[in-house]
């Protein structure tokens, strides 16, 4: 089967001893496998074959724990490790490059600084209260226009179609949980949760606040809410990638008590390049 987004195709397919669902992401020029049973060998064949002929520049396998070490003498790189991914088993982010250039990284210095004095902060480990005249509430498909709108204006290029209203919504009906922030029915931040519910994990995402907005709390705001939904639904592992080269939402995800867990090189187009990005994971507890 197969669902198609915009610059996106997810397919499961059924080999003769193996069973692999991916992500084809044109937008990104990248092939992500989010799960995969049975033969790794002809997986990874099939896998790279498809890649390949798609000119897609990069290979990613959340690879189970018995398996990394193997992709690893395939020429697969660690990149990262999703702690508790797998119903509490962690996934190893595997990758593996076609393209000299998608392969080097072209701030990794810098952005081994900025990391540096992220991780020397102290963390903010109170929750921080909704300013006057601020109103924090879960998002619905009544909102998805100025979502859209939002995304549109804060990120000259993103992964996803955020920008469109209609992506938005069937996200939404897909399950990912949005938080938002209003100032005088300004929508003016926001964050969702795409929820994993096979394996009880979800990816902190489509975080976003007006220029005119920032340094005031508001991402730890919507990151807690959705953190008490995230408990609510029984997800144990949360996870977010932040641009490596970005101080504020490493620094956010630094305070929520998140644990840095590796570096993506040129994993996705935003902004307006291929940009690194760091992966941050944490235990939820349940009540």
């Amino acid at each position: 089967m197969s669902m198609e987004r915009r610059g996106f195709v997810n397919k499961v397919e059924h080999g003769r001893d193996y069973t692999v669902s991916f992500c084809l992401d044109y937008t990104n020029k990248r092939l992500r496998v989010d799960d995969y049973h049975g033969n790794l060998d002809r997986m990874y064949a099939r896998v790279a074959e498809k890649a390949q002929a798609l000119k897609l520049t990069k290979v990613f396998i959340k690879s189970r724990e018995d398996d990394w070490r193997k992709l690893l003498s395939k020429g697969f790189m660690l990149e990262g490790i999703y702690k508790g991914y797998f119903l509490g088993s962690d996934a190893y982010c595997m990758a593996v490059y076609y393209d000299r250039e998608r392969h080097t990284s072209d701030y990794w210095m810098e952005e081994d600084a900025i990391l540096g004095k992220v991780l020397e902060l102290p963390r903010k480990t109170q929750r921080p209260p909704v300013p006057e005249r601020f109103q924090l509430r879960l998002a619905d498909k009544s909102d998805a226009e100025r979502l859209s709108e939002l995304y549109r204006t804060v990120f000259q290029t993103y992964p996803t179609p955020m920008n469109d209203p209609h992506y938005v919504a069937k996200t939404m009906e897909g399950g990912t949980i949005y938080y938002l922030v209003e100032c005088q029915r300004q929508l003016i931040s926001a964050a969702s949760a795409e929820v994993n519910t096979i394996y009880a994990n979800a990816e902190m995402t489509d975080c976003a606040t007006l220029p005119a907005y920032r340094s005031q709390g508001l991402m730890r705001l919507l990151l807690h809410a959705l953190e008490d939904e995230l408990i609510a639904q029984g997800v144990s592992c949360a996870y977010s990638l932040a641009r490596a080269l970005s101080f504020g939402m490493n620094a956010v995800f630094h305070h929520m008590q998140f644990t840095y867990s590796g570096r993506l090189t040129k994993n996705c187009d935003i902004y307006d390049k291929f940009e690194d990005m760091n992966l941050w994971c944490k235990t939820l507890s349940t009540p």
